[in-house]
Parts: C-alpha cells; structure tokens; sequence
C-alpha cells in the first residue's frame, strides 16, 4: 500500500483542487464536511476526480506542486486517464513525471 496519496478534486463550480493526503477516504470526508481546504469549503460538493500512489508524503508534495503548475487542460486529461499508465510516463534519466502535452523540462 502506497504511503502517501495525491488527489484531484471537481468543485461544485467546475474548478480543480489538487491536495495530497496519507488517507484519501478520511481526507475526501474533511473536504465534503466543509472541514477540508478553504479552497472547498466554499465550493461544495467536491468529486474525486483521481488519484494518483506515491512512495512518500514528499514525493506527494512534489507531485501535487507539478500538478498544479500544469494548464487545466492537461489537468484534466491527467484526470481522465489516471487509471491507465500511458497517461504518467516515467522520464528515464531524471525518474520525474512527464505529462502529455507537458513542454517544460525538468529544470523548468
């Protein structure tokens, strides 16, 4: 079982959360109580979108910052096909994620 998790979240209006948790059930609960980020309490209800195992709560840190620097398209497209490998590819020489459609580099 994964240590760590890294979350995406639909709010009521349409917008995108991303978060990164040890407990995704217990966390989704905070957030749909009100008890969650202010980010959602106040765009209620909020839908898991995906979920995304991590090694660690760093690398979950890591993976939520990369997440939200990326344009809400690619976000979603990341979403949509967080059940299926050939949407996160593994870069080989650095082992960071690289997202379809994602132009930067590593050192961007």
């Amino acid at each position: 079982m994964s240590d760590a998790w890294v979350y995406m979240l639909r709010c009521a209006d349409g917008s995108l959360y991303t978060g990164w948790t040890v407990d995704v059930e217990r966390r989704l609960a905070s957030h749909r109580a009100g008890r969650g980020a202010r980010y959602t309490r106040s765009r209620l209800p909020v839908a898991l979108l995906a979920t995304f195992a991590m090694d660690d709560a760093r690398a979950a840190r890591r993976e939520e910052a990369r997440i939200k620097r990326l344009p809400r398209a690619q976000k979603l497209a990341l979403a949509a096909g967080a059940g299926h490998l050939q949407e996160l590819f593994i870069s080989r020489d650095r082992g960071s994620p690289h997202y379809p459609g994602d132009t930067r580099t590593s050192s961007q």
